[in-house]
């Protein structure tokens, strides 16, 4: 009985042991989250630095430091995980960008758009998968698979959205902004399709057959996750708009947006779509109709709330990466043989620039000549920063190549220790290198770029222009506020066939406030909340 009684005594002071070190944990993340703002911030104005690198760099500190506080033990507070990545970091993520993008500059360039993160997304994935099966083979790296060949082509043709905000100015260069982030998105969201369907087919008997199947599953994937992220922005809207939370409270507004989005995530995960492709539509969708249904002070809620979610979210994720590059487990591996390591890192390296530059310059080459309007060309300048911009690799590549190659964070491994090293070194030496030097070759290439794009910003209707009117009845968004000279009244094919964006925007917004606002909501169809400052402010405009 003693006995019984002294080994529970030891087992819970095992847990109370645990729980402490994991409060200790927390605490010292923390501390660095707030120091890695605060240097963020004092180092904002700087032409080389951004948060993004800041906080990649003070993970790395931190790393060597927790190296040598345990004897070379560890190097981070936390094993990484890729569902806690996907399931908790990402989302609020690029939930708000989709939010706060400016929708006008988004669909002018979606064609555009597209054919760069999803087409552009394959292209560069073939390239890097027939590069890494050509040359690995030649480096001893050990045992690897077709599956894993082609994994490792999704994993490093994911660009890094998140580094994207940092270096790209969305109101001193909208339309590189627009391109490169837009693209950004759609590639995250269709690496990890392609990484998915990689891993859900039979690769070892491929034949024409498996591979119309391999694109229709894809096709699938891609347009029902965006399709589940539209149906729930919209029921948000619904339920706001016929429910009147404001008039109760502004928490109700808020939490049931915040749920909404989560939930859209969620489900896509749950149904093995792309959450990312899901939250980022149904982000845009509620921008466009749920966020004009609610009162005044929500809106200024849920676009503080969303915006600092996705702040703290963008930091956690860079400082892990800084801290987790240190990874002794992985590096003890690949000691014996660093060339193989540093030779396997150059060569995908050189896959990933020459996998861009594969799909950046014809693409930009095509969309160029359907464009009429010099002014909505890419220029070889642009296309060159869009190239660059592009290169840098970050959480979504380590979560993939994490899922791959490991077990629970862990390898035992030759091969998949120098798989995730390779990614750490990749994913470090991109976001460093071509982050710092994106802010001064856009001021090399473009040093007015500033002064000649700023009259293309106008867009009411985003919830980042709090400057403008929140609810302005009966002004609705007009055909000019495209950014250019008023296009007329397409009304034969022809029309569609040379001003393809126009028109279909034309048709989209007789839709829209015939059917779509009158149901949904939006800004001007927005209903009176009876003693909100929305009612006050407008009985007061009377």
């Amino acid at each position: 009985m003693d006995q019984a009684i002294i080994s529970v005594v030891r087992k819970l002071q095992m847990v109370n042991t645990s729980d402490h070190n994991s409060v200790v944990s927390i605490n010292i993340f923390v501390a660095l989250l707030c120091a890695s703002i605060v240097i963020g911030h004092l180092l904002e104005e700087s032409r080389w630095m951004n948060e993004s690198i800041t906080a990649l760099l003070i993970g790395v500190c931190a790393g060597v430091i927790i190296l040598l506080t345990t004897g070379g033990k560890s190097s981070h507070l936390f094993v990484f995980s890729e569902d806690l990545f996907f399931i908790y970091v990402l989302p609020p993520i690029i939930f708000n960008a989709g939010f706060q993008v400016k929708k006008k500059q988004f669909f002018r360039n979606f064609i555009t758009i597209m054919l760069f993160g999803a087409i552009g997304t394959l292209v560069s994935c073939t390239i890097i998968s027939l590069g890494v099966i050509q040359f690995f083979k030649k480096l001893d790296i050990g045992t690897l698979d077709i599956g894993d060949y082609l994994a490792i082509g999704a994993i490093f043709a994911a660009t890094d959205s998140v580094c994207t905000l940092q270096v790209l100015n969305q109101d001193d260069t909208p339309l590189l902004y627009s391109l490169v982030f837009g693209e950004g998105v759609v590639n995250d969201a269709t690496s990890v399709v392609l990484f998915n369907a990689i891993q859900s087919f039979d690769l070892t008997h491929i034949n024409t057959r498996s591979a119309f199947q391999f694109i229709g599953n894809f096709l699938y994937l891609f347009f029902t996750s965006t399709l589940l992220g539209v149906i729930a922005g919209l029921l948000s809207a619904y339920i706001i708009k016929k429910l009147y939370f404001g008039r109760h409270s502004t928490d109700r507004e808020v939490a049931i947006m915040v749920l909404m989005a989560y939930l859209s995530y969620m489900l896509a995960e749950l149904f093995y779509l792309s959450g990312i492709l899901t939250v980022f539509f149904c982000g845009i969708v509620m921008s466009h109709y749920t966020w004009h249904n609610v009162t005044e002070s929500s809106r200024v809620t849920t676009k503080h709330t969303f915006a600092t979610l996705s702040f703290v979210a963008e930091i956690f994720i860079f400082l892990y990466v800084g801290m987790d590059a240190l990874d002794i487990e992985k590096w003890r591996f690949v000691k014996g043989s660093p060339g193989t390591s540093v030779a396997a890192s150059a060569m995908l390296m050189g896959l990933i620039m020459a996998g861009r530059a594969a799909f950046v310059f014809p693409l930009s080459f095509l969309t160029n000549l359907a464009k009429k309007s010099p002014t909505e060309k890419i220029s070889i300048k642009q296309q060159v920063i869009i190239w660059w911009a592009g290169l840098m690799r970050g959480a979504v590549s380590m979560a993939l190549a994490y899922n791959q190659f490991t077990r629970s964070g862990h390898t035992q491994l030759r091969e998949n220790a120098i798989m995730i090293t390779s990614t750490i070194t990749v994913v470090l030496f991109s976001t460093v290198v071509f982050g710092l030097m994106t802010k001064p070759l856009i001021r090399l290439l473009l040093p007015h770029a500033k002064h000649t794009t700023n009259h293309i910003l106008s867009d009411p209707s985003t919830p980042k222009s709090l400057s403008q009117p929140l609810l302005e009845e009966g002004q609705q968004d007009s055909y000019a506020d495209l950014g250019g000279p008023t296009v007329p009244r397409p009304g034969s094919l022809r029309a569609l066939l040379t001003t393809p964006t126009h028109t279909v925007h034309y048709y989209w917004r007789k839709f829209d406030d015939a059917f779509m606002r009158p149901v949904f909501g939006g800004r001007g169809f927005a209903p009176f909340v009876p003693g909100s400052p929305t009612e006050r402010s407008v009985r007061g405009g009377q």
